[in-house]
């Protein structure tokens, strides 16, 4: 299974800097000069190698420089590339409360009371924190539930579940 650790945005300056938006914790182990990175052209699913030569925070963006990407023009062709890297290759998390979003994807959704709500289908990074986008069992529906312990206080990934406890209101259609 691959995970996304980066997508590219956009081409930055006329160099072949590239503006990634970061989808990991480890942005420094991930693009640390010398990493080796697959990436994926958008609506392809071939994968290509690149050599992170350089990556550096700018106004709160990571720009990356490449191995062989020079130019605005060979930066532009590389927008909306994702960057992944193998779930296999990835070590367990140290902490019980962190996890991967691949672990996240596909577990049942319950209330406290076993009711089900849905089922996970993607885990959203937001400058205002993680949201689990949840497709509901009853009309399948999206759901977007924040990802924090108030409303989340239990995840079992071997129990391949979610417990919520929803605030009033947050699992009501619009």
């Amino acid at each position: 299974m691959e995970l996304v650790v980066g997508r590219v945005a956009k081409s930055h300056g006329v160099r072949g800097e590239l503006v990634v938006e970061v989808r990991t914790d480890e942005p420094e182990l991930r693009f640390a000069p010398g990493a080796v990175l697959r990436g994926r052209a958008a609506r392809s699913t071939a994968t290509q190698q690149y050599t992170v030569e350089s990556a550096r925070e700018h106004s709160g963006r990571l720009l990356v420089r490449l191995q062989g990407i020079s130019d605005r023009t060979a930066a532009d062709a590389l927008r909306g590339t994702v960057f992944l890297v193998d779930t296999a290759e990835l070590p367990p998390s140290a902490d019980p409360d962190e996890f991967y979003d691949h672990e996240l994807e596909g577990l049942t959704v319950k209330l406290g009371d076993g009711t089900v709500v849905g089922e996970v289908t993607e885990v959203l990074h937001s400058a205002a924190g993680e949201l689990l986008s949840v497709r509901a069992a009853e009309d399948g529906r999206e759901i977007l539930i924040p990802f924090v312990t108030a409303i989340v206080p239990t995840v079992s990934i071997a129990e391949g579940l979610i417990v919520i406890d929803p605030p009033e209101g947050l699992l009501d259609e619009e």
